[in-house]
């Protein structure tokens, strides 16, 4: 079917970039909004928005049944979830299919068995996909994942199996702590996922995050469109990301391009996807788990192979088959992205909230900016405090890195705290430069103390300079000497010091 109106059941940078691309294929655009938005950009550049709720998501951006008869009132073809909120939810995809209306995604079955981890692994078992040593089930009973434990060695992980985001998660590093760590994990996994069930697995130490972006659509091919590196995280959340990543050889490339692919045929996936996996100091990998939905940190990917993500995805829903093979796709340059946060690095990377006193992109060749704010516009405190996604593109990495530099120290933010601050110190590492950094480089690398200046903020700073031009305007006004002046000259005051 051709999709001629569809509705964009998320916010701020990511409702945007979906807007855009509709756009530029001719389609129509719906944004929904909670009270906190109403003045956001997705909202303002629309051809339609419908407010659904106050500021909390639960009341709004959370509620399929609203967004589904903003639909239908509206005569919305189809809904782009972006990610978060009820992007992976199996039951609004299926709510969403049952109303008539196309969800720009994976089935709801496919989002279902990835969606949880065991039932992930389980799927994928018939694949000869490396796994991490660990419990193939959900583990209850203490005395026998105590000896599972002792049987694949300390340190352990214990993981919820639903969810993400490094809630329900704990390292254990010795015997004796595993019991209470095990009750704080399955605390954790019911409190945010209303499901307490957690598995173990062998904890990798000093492993780096690498992921592949799979393609596939309703005719059963899949491509793989490469991998990118998020292994600097700070509360196990991606703070960097690049694409290619800097340690692979174009073996370990193609064989775990082949295993994303296979992950993603035991599910017969469609959509745009990603496949996660934890490489060891060996470039060993392992498969972690699959996101059944657009990445915060797919613009690198688009930007090294020249594919719209977003209109890929849209072209998949209509039923259209993939306009390109394997052998089609090829990496060009280096692309980097860093999450502008509203946090405060020196202070355990805090949310902050206010209103952006200053805000000016950075600009020039090879530089990108997602986001979906501008000066003068409040950070809202009920959402994920990302302001932008910064990204630069070069034609190898050490230029890409120099850029990024450049574009950060003309990234003007001001009125709260960001994370521009870290993101110019990972990249002036020389663990970041060289390529050997782990998912533990923040623990590993970085304090607070590293981004302190003579002056401890802003304000402190202009106090400092008002001063001195006080100073300097009463000692200009206490000698005034008037200067002989020639012909078609003004006079001027000058200092007698």
């Amino acid at each position: 079917m051709q999709i001629k109106k569809i509705l964009i059941a998320n916010r701020g940078e990511i409702a945007l970039r979906v807007m855009r691309s509709a756009r530029e294929m001719g389609i129509r655009t719906v944004a929904v909004y909670s009270e906190a938005d109403r003045n956001a950009l997705h909202v303002r550049y629309a051809d339609e928005a419908v407010c659904i709720g106050p500021a909390a998501s639960a009341q709004s951006y959370l509620k399929g049944d609203k967004i589904i008869d903003v639909c239908k009132k509206l005569g919305v073809d189809a809904i782009h979830p972006g990610y978060g909120f009820l992007s992976e939810n199996a039951a609004f995809a299926k709510a969403v299919g049952e109303a008539g209306i196309v969800f720009i995604g994976p089935s709801p079955e496919s989002i279902r068995i990835m969606g949880d981890k065991l039932t992930a692994k389980a799927a994928v078992s018939k694949f000869n996909i490396p796994m991490v040593p660990g419990t193939p089930d959900a583990v209850t009973d203490i005395t026998e994942a105590k000896r599972i434990c002792d049987k694949i060695g300390y340190p352990v992980l214990i993981k919820a199996s639903a969810g993400g985001g490094g809630k329900g998660m704990r390292v254990v590093d010795h015997p004796q702590d595993f019991e209470e760590q095990m009750q704080r994990a399955v605390s954790e996994a019911t409190s945010a996922f209303g499901d307490g069930s957690v598995f173990i697995e062998k904890y990798i130490i000093s492993p780096k995050h690498i992921e592949i972006q799979v393609l596939g659509d309703q005719h059963g091919n899949i491509v793989h469109l490469f991998e990118r590196e998020c292994s600097v995280q700070r509360r196990h959340q991606k703070v960097v990301e690049e694409a290619p990543s800097s340690v692979l050889t174009p073996q370990i490339r193609e064989a775990m391009g082949e295993s994303a692919v296979d992950v993603a045929r035991a599910c017969n996936y469609f959509g745009a996807g990603t496949v996660e996996f934890i490489v060891d100091e060996n470039l060993n990998f392992y498969f972690l788990e699959m996101n059944t939905r657009l990445q915060v940190e797919h613009p690198v990917t688009e930007q090294i192979t020249g594919v719209d993500l977003v209109k890929e995805q849209i072209r998949i829903a209509q039923g259209e088959k993939l306009s390109f093979r394997q052998e089609d796709l090829k990496i060009h340059g280096h692309a980097l992205e860093i999450r502008v946060y509203a946090e405060d690095p020196a202070n355990n990377f805090l949310p902050d909230i206010g209103r952006l006193q200053t805000y000016v992109r950075p600009q020039g060749p090879g530089i990108r900016v997602d986001d979906g704010f501008e000066q003068g516009m409040d950070i809202p405190i009920y959402y994920d405090p990302m302001i932008a996604k910064l990204i630069t593109f070069a034609k190898n990495r050490e230029e890409a890195i120099s850029r990024m530099i450049r574009a950060i120290d003309e990234y003007q933010v001001s009125g709260v705290q960001t994370t521009l601050g870290f993101c110019k110190f990972v990249m002036q590492h020389p663990a970041f430069v060289s390529g050997k950094f782990y998912t533990n480089f923040v623990a590993r690398h970085f304090t607070p103390q590293q981004l302190e200046t003579p002056f401890e903020n802003e304000a402190q700073l202009a106090a400092a300079l008002v001063a001195r031009l006080l100073i300097q305007q009463k000692q200009t006004e206490a000698v005034p000497v008037t200067q002989p002046v020639n012909a078609g000259q003004r006079s001027w005051k000058k200092n007698r010091l």
